[in-house]
């Protein structure tokens, strides 16, 4: 295989761990397996692709909230005065974090707005939980496609908004900072 310190061991253990994967995997067969050229893959970076889809294939669907142990509960807005509604949401922000479940264009909403979109729409979503996963769940809390109007005035680049013009033949709205900026934890992309 030409990887230093692989050994023919490690190439054997590789291999049969590679047969293995694809007789897991045999149920959930479709076109994605035959994206893996193994004439130009090396073995172990395969066997990742197949474990990652097998992990895709047997990992529940779950409601958001019930990712969590116990299950998310969030008081009901009207409940909570400014500050604390503000504290709770950060605190909510950071525990979906922690589940690699990343929100993402919320500038444009005030805390009480957010609050009441996790709780409304984030949080009863029904999602595939898929443990030790590298990857986050991107949740955007607008649709471009949906609402290109406030995409275009608060998160468009001069680009975007340069080629949307160009494709629509509508008037721009103007660019304007967020009213509600804020830091949100990002994932690595």
């Amino acid at each position: 295989m030409g990887n230093a310190g692989f050994t023919a061991a490690d190439e054997v253990d590789q291999l049969l761990l590679n047969a293995r994967l694809r007789d897991e995997l045999e149920p959930f067969l479709d076109e994605s397996i035959r994206l893996v050229n193994t004439h130009t893959v090396p073995t172990p970076v395969e066997n990742e692709y197949l474990a990652s889809m097998l992990a895709w294939e047997r990992a529940p669907v779950l409601p958001i909230a019930d990712w969590f142990v116990p299950r998310l509960e969030l008081p009901p807005p009207d409940q909570l005065s400014p500050d604390r509604l503000h504290a709770v949401l950060w605190e909510t922000i950071g525990q979906l974090f922690q589940r690699r479940i990343v929100v993402e264009f919320t500038d444009h909403l005030s805390d009480h707005a957010l609050y009441c979109l996790i709780i409304r729409d984030i949080l009863p979503s029904p999602e595939k939980r898929i443990e030790q996963s590298p990857t986050y769940l991107h949740w955007h809390c607008l649709d471009p496609q949906d609402d290109p109007e406030l995409w275009l005035r608060y998160y468009a680049s001069a680009d975007e908004r340069e080629a949307w013009a160009a494709e629509s033949n509508l008037p721009l709205p103007p660019a304007e900072a967020a009213p509600f900026p804020r830091q949100l934890p990002r994932s690595g992309r």
